[in-house]
Protein backbone atom coordinates (compact mmCIF):
# COMPACT_ATOMS: atom_id res chain seq x y z
CA UNK A 1 0.00 0.00 0.00
CA UNK A 2 1.16 3.16 -0.89
CA UNK A 3 2.63 5.52 1.99
CA UNK A 4 0.80 8.87 2.39
CA UNK A 5 1.57 11.69 3.56
CA UNK A 6 -0.55 12.58 6.96
CA UNK A 7 -0.49 14.65 9.92
CA UNK A 8 -2.23 16.00 12.71
CA UNK A 9 -3.24 19.68 11.83
CA UNK A 10 -2.36 20.80 15.57
CA UNK A 11 1.22 19.04 14.70
CA UNK A 12 1.87 20.92 11.60
CA UNK A 13 1.36 19.61 8.17
CA UNK A 14 5.54 19.79 7.44
CA UNK A 15 4.64 21.01 3.65
CA UNK A 16 5.87 24.38 2.43
CA UNK A 17 2.40 25.97 2.47
CA UNK A 18 -0.70 24.57 4.29
CA UNK A 19 -2.55 22.53 1.59
CA UNK A 20 -5.95 22.71 3.39
CA UNK A 21 -7.12 25.42 1.23
CA UNK A 22 -6.10 23.61 -2.06
CA UNK A 23 -7.62 20.25 -1.17
CA UNK A 24 -11.28 22.07 0.24
CA UNK A 25 -11.45 23.82 -3.80
CA UNK A 26 -12.58 24.81 -5.49
CA UNK A 27 -14.13 27.37 -3.56
CA UNK A 28 -17.23 29.62 -4.01
CA UNK A 29 -16.58 33.30 -3.21
CA UNK A 30 -18.63 35.14 -1.12
CA UNK A 31 -18.44 38.94 -1.96
CA UNK A 32 -20.23 40.31 0.54
CA UNK A 33 -21.75 44.45 0.73
CA UNK A 34 -23.01 46.00 3.77
CA UNK A 35 -23.48 49.17 5.54
CA UNK A 36 -22.88 50.23 9.04
CA UNK A 37 -25.48 51.81 10.91
CA UNK A 38 -24.34 54.97 9.96
CA UNK A 39 -24.68 54.09 6.67
CA UNK A 40 -21.13 53.58 5.40
CA UNK A 41 -20.68 51.16 2.30
CA UNK A 42 -18.17 47.92 3.03
CA UNK A 43 -17.80 45.26 0.35
CA UNK A 44 -15.16 42.46 0.77
CA UNK A 45 -14.87 38.89 -0.54
CA UNK A 46 -14.76 35.71 1.62
CA UNK A 47 -13.83 32.06 0.59
CA UNK A 48 -15.13 30.61 2.93
CA UNK A 49 -18.30 31.06 1.57
CA UNK A 50 -21.54 28.58 0.23
CA UNK A 51 -25.23 27.73 0.20
CA UNK A 52 -26.45 25.35 3.00
CA UNK A 53 -30.03 24.98 2.28
CA UNK A 54 -32.66 25.59 -0.66
CA UNK A 55 -35.69 26.15 0.58
CA UNK A 56 -35.54 28.84 1.96
CA UNK A 57 -32.47 29.70 0.43
CA UNK A 58 -29.40 30.08 3.65
CA UNK A 59 -25.91 31.36 2.87
CA UNK A 60 -23.45 31.04 5.37
CA UNK A 61 -19.99 32.52 5.44
CA UNK A 62 -17.01 32.11 7.79
CA UNK A 63 -14.55 35.41 8.66
CA UNK A 64 -11.03 35.03 10.13
CA UNK A 65 -11.24 37.74 12.84
CA UNK A 66 -13.76 40.48 13.22
CA UNK A 67 -13.83 42.64 10.25
CA UNK A 68 -15.58 45.56 8.97
CA UNK A 69 -18.45 43.13 7.75
CA UNK A 70 -19.18 41.14 10.50
CA UNK A 71 -19.55 44.54 12.85
CA UNK A 72 -21.82 46.10 10.28
CA UNK A 73 -24.01 42.77 9.63
CA UNK A 74 -24.28 42.51 13.47
CA UNK A 75 -24.99 46.49 13.48
CA UNK A 76 -28.34 46.27 10.85
CA UNK A 77 -28.65 42.96 10.58
CA UNK A 78 -28.51 42.88 6.64
CA UNK A 79 -25.75 42.08 3.34
CA UNK A 80 -25.90 41.00 -0.07
CA UNK A 81 -23.88 38.36 -1.93
CA UNK A 82 -22.53 39.90 -5.36
CA UNK A 83 -21.78 37.19 -7.83
CA UNK A 84 -17.50 37.35 -8.52
CA UNK A 85 -16.57 36.73 -12.30
CA UNK A 86 -13.38 37.01 -14.35
CA UNK A 87 -14.47 39.66 -15.70
CA UNK A 88 -14.21 41.26 -11.62
CA UNK A 89 -11.95 39.71 -10.96
CA UNK A 90 -9.24 42.28 -10.37
CA UNK A 91 -12.00 45.05 -8.33
CA UNK A 92 -12.81 41.91 -6.37
CA UNK A 93 -9.59 41.81 -5.04
CA UNK A 94 -8.89 45.24 -4.63
CA UNK A 95 -11.54 44.96 -2.33
CA UNK A 96 -10.34 42.57 -0.31
CA UNK A 97 -7.40 44.60 1.30
CA UNK A 98 -7.40 46.09 4.73
CA UNK A 99 -9.17 49.15 4.77
CA UNK A 100 -10.27 51.42 7.51
CA UNK A 101 -14.44 51.54 7.74
CA UNK A 102 -14.38 55.01 5.87
CA UNK A 103 -13.36 53.85 2.82
CA UNK A 104 -15.99 53.08 0.24
CA UNK A 105 -14.26 49.82 -1.56
CA UNK A 106 -16.81 50.44 -4.44
CA UNK A 107 -15.54 53.87 -4.89
CA UNK A 108 -11.97 52.66 -4.40
CA UNK A 109 -12.03 49.78 -6.76
CA UNK A 110 -14.03 52.28 -9.82
CA UNK A 111 -17.33 50.07 -9.02
CA UNK A 112 -21.31 50.94 -9.50
CA UNK A 113 -23.89 50.71 -6.73
CA UNK A 114 -26.98 49.43 -7.34
CA UNK A 115 -29.87 50.02 -4.74
CA UNK A 116 -31.41 46.65 -3.19
CA UNK A 117 -35.00 46.46 -3.12
CA UNK A 118 -35.27 44.62 0.48
CA UNK A 119 -32.07 45.58 2.34
CA UNK A 120 -29.61 48.91 2.65
CA UNK A 121 -26.31 47.43 1.55
CA UNK A 122 -26.08 48.36 -2.26
CA UNK A 123 -25.64 45.70 -5.01
CA UNK A 124 -22.64 45.66 -7.29
CA UNK A 125 -24.65 46.81 -10.78
CA UNK A 126 -22.48 44.88 -12.92
CA UNK A 127 -22.66 41.51 -11.32
CA UNK A 128 -24.57 38.79 -12.94
CA UNK A 129 -26.35 37.75 -10.27
CA UNK A 130 -26.99 39.34 -6.22
CA UNK A 131 -28.75 38.15 -3.45
CA UNK A 132 -30.01 40.19 -0.79
CA UNK A 133 -30.16 39.17 2.60
CA UNK A 134 -31.45 39.47 6.21
CA UNK A 135 -28.70 37.93 9.29
CA UNK A 136 -30.44 35.16 11.30
CA UNK A 137 -27.04 34.48 13.62
CA UNK A 138 -23.41 34.95 13.80
CA UNK A 139 -22.41 31.91 15.36
CA UNK A 140 -18.89 31.70 16.85
CA UNK A 141 -16.45 28.83 16.55
CA UNK A 142 -15.23 26.47 19.23
CA UNK A 143 -12.81 23.84 19.00
CA UNK A 144 -13.06 20.40 20.14
CA UNK A 145 -11.25 21.93 23.52
CA UNK A 146 -14.04 24.01 23.88
CA UNK A 147 -11.86 27.37 23.19
CA UNK A 148 -13.86 30.07 21.47
CA UNK A 149 -11.77 30.92 18.00
CA UNK A 150 -10.99 34.55 16.70
CA UNK A 151 -13.66 33.11 13.95
CA UNK A 152 -17.05 33.19 13.50
CA UNK A 153 -19.96 31.78 10.94
CA UNK A 154 -22.54 34.58 9.26
CA UNK A 155 -25.36 33.13 8.47
CA UNK A 156 -28.15 34.82 6.37
CA UNK A 157 -31.62 33.89 4.18
CA UNK A 158 -32.22 35.39 0.74
CA UNK A 159 -35.00 37.61 0.28
CA UNK A 160 -34.74 38.75 -2.25
CA UNK A 161 -32.46 37.58 -6.26
CA UNK A 162 -31.40 39.84 -9.18
CA UNK A 163 -30.32 38.09 -12.24
CA UNK A 164 -29.14 40.42 -15.18
CA UNK A 165 -30.90 38.57 -17.67
CA UNK A 166 -28.13 38.45 -20.62
CA UNK A 167 -26.54 35.21 -18.66
CA UNK A 168 -29.87 33.46 -18.84
CA UNK A 169 -29.75 30.80 -21.47
CA UNK A 170 -32.90 28.60 -21.73
CA UNK A 171 -34.16 29.65 -18.71
CA UNK A 172 -31.09 28.43 -16.86
CA UNK A 173 -28.44 30.86 -15.06
CA UNK A 174 -25.15 30.41 -17.54
CA UNK A 175 -22.52 30.25 -15.16
CA UNK A 176 -19.70 29.78 -17.80
CA UNK A 177 -21.28 32.56 -19.86
CA UNK A 178 -21.25 34.75 -16.15
CA UNK A 179 -17.43 33.42 -15.72
CA UNK A 180 -18.03 32.67 -12.49
CA UNK A 181 -14.97 32.40 -10.05
CA UNK A 182 -13.42 30.44 -7.34
CA UNK A 183 -10.47 30.43 -4.99
CA UNK A 184 -8.47 27.48 -5.45
CA UNK A 185 -6.07 27.49 -2.33
CA UNK A 186 -2.45 29.24 -2.41
CA UNK A 187 -2.44 32.61 -2.57
CA UNK A 188 -3.34 33.80 -6.15
CA UNK A 189 -4.98 30.27 -7.47
CA UNK A 190 -8.39 31.13 -8.83
CA UNK A 191 -10.38 29.28 -10.99
CA UNK A 192 -12.63 30.48 -13.99
CA UNK A 193 -15.68 28.06 -14.62
CA UNK A 194 -15.09 27.24 -18.34
CA UNK A 195 -17.26 24.47 -19.37
CA UNK A 196 -19.54 21.93 -17.76
CA UNK A 197 -20.51 18.37 -17.73
CA UNK A 198 -23.52 16.85 -17.13
CA UNK A 199 -24.20 13.36 -14.76
CA UNK A 200 -27.77 12.76 -13.30
CA UNK A 201 -28.38 10.26 -10.09
CA UNK A 202 -28.68 7.33 -10.78
CA UNK A 203 -32.07 5.84 -10.64
CA UNK A 204 -32.83 3.40 -7.50
CA UNK A 205 -35.99 0.85 -8.37
CA UNK A 206 -37.93 1.33 -4.89
CA UNK A 207 -39.67 -2.13 -5.17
Amino acid sequence: MKALHSYDPDQGHRLPHDPLKAIIAPRPIGWMSSVDAEGRVNLAPYSFFNIFCAAPPILIFGSEGRKDSLNNIAATGEFVFNLATRRLAEAMNQTSGVYGPEIDEFEMAGLEKAASDRVAPPRVADTPAAMECKLLEIKPLVDLDGNTLKRELVIGQVVRVHIDPDYLTDGLFDIVKAGSIARCGYRGDYAEVSSLFDMRRPKVNAG
